[in-house]
């Protein structure tokens, strides 16, 4: 289940990064780039800040040929694709739900305290995006109040609430992921948001 979830990861946060790419009309190479980080971004600080060299994608090539993958589908689909926004934000909520879970287990795997695999599965999940929100000259998300990293963060602490039960690893994986990615779409469509702290002079 891991590495199933590890392989979707990389999958519908590349096709988040086409689909941000084509938003702003960027070239074929252009547009592979942002796909690249977004997919691999988060994971490969992930991998720094844990002293895991090298990372990850540079040691198995199957992150990029996935990335390859999902690269050529989103383009030949890109006119099904009705309403980008939305299938920038569907795969996005997975992507955001799927990438917590290999962050934490990172963490888990070099015997870190729960509190640091938390903050590891969030940078997994959520950095991709922001460097890509970057590249593309827009204000990351996670930046802004909209519900984004709280729901990795609330994840995490789900995943080791559970844990203590002890959960099948696979069910786990799957009960954590569908809860931050149901989390997601609920607090975009009934506009949770983190308060302010901007203030009228």
């Amino acid at each position: 289940m891991f590495q199933i979830l590890d392989i979707i990861g990389v999958f519908v946060f590349t096709i988040s990064g086409v689909l941000s790419g084509l938003n702003k009309k960027l070239d074929a190479f252009g547009v592979f780039i942002i796909a690249f980080v977004t997919a691999l971004g988060g994971g490969t600080l992930r991998d720094i800040l844990i002293g895991k060299t090298p990372v990850g994608w540079m040691e198995d090539l199957t992150y990029l040929y996935i990335i390859v993958l999902a690269y050529f589908i989103t383009i030949f689909f890109k006119r099904h694709l009705e309403k980008l926004r939305i299938s920038l934000f569907l795969f996005d909520s997975i992507g955001l739900g799927v990438f917590t879970i290999i962050g934490i287990e990172k963490g888990i795997e070099f015997g870190l305290h729960p509190i640091i695999c938390i903050a590891l599965g969030t940078i997994t999940a959520s950095f991709g995006g922001v460097i890509r929100d970057i590249l593309c000259n827009e204000i990351p998300v996670i930046f802004r109040k909209e519900i984004y990293a709280t729901v990795c963060i609330f994840g995490g602490i789900m995943f080791f609430v559970l844990q203590k039960i002890n959960l099948n690893h696979d069910i786990l994986y799957l009960i954590t992921s569908l809860f931050m990615i149901s989390f997601r779409l609920l607090a975009v469509k009934y506009k949770w948001y983190l308060p302010s702290l901007y203030q009228k002079v």
